[in-house]
């Protein structure tokens, strides 16, 4: 798989705000990568060295909304969220630098 289909988008949180000042950094990615296919895709994208990988497949949540014709439930769709810690020696990446 390629690395640019692999990392999804960044995901900008409260609490991922708070891991940017030690170089952790919070990714949406494809539900079937792998924690090796999203060190390297990393590694690749933003030239930098990663020291761990941390992730968690976030369940979609459920949504009603009453209408004229009656009630209608829907479901927001399930993501992998990757946790991603770089190296001491690295650098670290220059678009989470902008946000803090």
């Amino acid at each position: 798989m390629e690395a640019e289909k692999i990392i999804i988008k960044p995901l900008l949180t409260e609490k991922s705000y708070a891991g940017i000042q030690n170089k952790i950094y919070s990714f949406i990615v494809d539900i079937n990568a792998g924690k090796i296919e999203i060190k390297k895709a990393v590694e690749k994208l933003f030239n930098v060295k990663v020291a761990k990988v941390n992730t968690c497949i976030v369940k979609g949540h459920t949504k009603t909304q009453n209408t004229k014709a009656g009630r209608t439930v829907g479901k927001t769709s399930d993501y992998k969220k990757a946790i991603v810690t770089l190296t001491a020696d690295s650098k670290s990446i220059a678009f989470f630098d902008s946000l803090s």
